[in-house]
Order: C-alpha cells, then structure tokens, then sequence
C-alpha cells in the first residue's frame, strides 16, 4: 500500500510552552468518509469546537494515522525556533516510520518552513515542502489540526502548575492579558527566555 505523509507544526511563534509537530498518515487515494460538519482545513480556519470535532474522528478513523512530537523551551533557545521545529518534524516523522515501517519512497509533504534534515540545516531528500501546504494537502491539514489539539491540551495542563498566566486562554502566545502577567510576575520555567526578553 503506497502512504501519503503531511506534517505540520502549532506553537512557533509563542511566547511559552512548546513547539508541536505532527505527522499525519494516510493511504494515497484514501477519502475521509462521515466526516464532522464543514470542510477539512487548516487548523487556523477551524474553530476550537471544529478541531476538537475533527480530531476526534482522525482518532477514531482507522485511515488515519499520525504521531507527535514536542521540543520544549531550553531546546528552543539552544538552537533557535526554526531547527528546534525541524527537530520536532524529524522525530514525529520518525516515530510513525518506525511503526508503520514505512519505506524510502513513501511520499511526505511539509507545510512551509518545515524540513526533514539535520541540525545543521541539511536538507533530506526525503519530504517536500510546499509552501501554504496546510491549504492545499490534505494530509498536511490532518496534521495541523492534530498539532493545534494536542499544544492546546499540553497549554491547559500547563496552566494548572502556572495560573498566574492565563495559559488556558492564549495558550502561550503574545497577548495582551499574557504580556501584562510577564510583567507582574516575570516570566516561568516553560516561557522562552530569549522570545519574552
């Protein structure tokens, strides 16, 4: 069976937390049947209640696998958001590979930004990214949904340990409301010293 691969990640520009990746499988012609109500698009077009709605039936849907994968704030400031959020795409990537053996061939696609490579930037030849691939591919919009769920679940969880930072409501990211707690309280163990600086 020949597989198509998308990847995306949620959680690049935040100011706490970490960035999310998810690499989503499905088989080459497969067509997402009894799906939630609306189309399937990228995260940022859904609402909280459709991505929930639709990450529930990917959870659910046999034709549809994914694996996730997470760097955390220290990593971040080692090596910069960009790598930090390739790093995430490799282990992702590799984690569904290794658990579907999938081979050499199998097509990936990557939304924009993202690449499968090495730290240093080397690019694999494995993976093909697509600039705004999260509107045009449909595997790289299961992912970024599945990403979006998953970073924003870690941020309520996050927000139990935290409370002073309103984590539940932004989910890290440069708000108002959340710029005003960093100055009264500074900043946390999970913000990202070098973004809140």
């Amino acid at each position: 069976m020949e597989w198509i691969v998308g990847i995306d990640e949620v959680g690049r520009g935040a100011l706490a937390g970490p960035v999310v990746v998810a690499a989503a499988m499905m088989p080459k012609g497969f067509v997402l049947r009894n799906c939630p109500p609306g189309k399937l698009k990228d995260s940022k077009k859904l609402s909280a209640k459709q991505r929930e709605e639709w990450a529930k039936y990917f959870g659910a849907n046999p034709g549809v696998e994914f694996a996730i994968a997470r760097v955390y704030p220290r990593q971040i400031e080692k090596r910069n958001i960009s790598r930090a959020a390739n790093l995430a795409a490799e282990r992702a990537f590799g984690r569904l590979a290794v658990a579907h053996n999938l081979k050499s061939n199998t097509a990936v696609f990557l939304d924009g930004g993202l690449f499968l490579g090495n730290d240093k930037g080397q690019r694999s030849k494995h993976g093909k990214t697509i600039i705004k691939g999260d509107e045009k591919i449909s595997a790289i919009k299961i992912a970024s949904i599945v990403a979006k769920v998953h970073r924003d679940d870690f941020m309520c969880r996050l927000a139990k340990s935290y409370p002073a930072y309103g984590f539940e409501v932004h989910k890290g990211y440069g708000t108002k409301v959340h710029r005003r707690a960093l100055r009264k309280h500074g900043p946390s163990a999970v913000h990202r010293l070098t973004f809140v600086s």
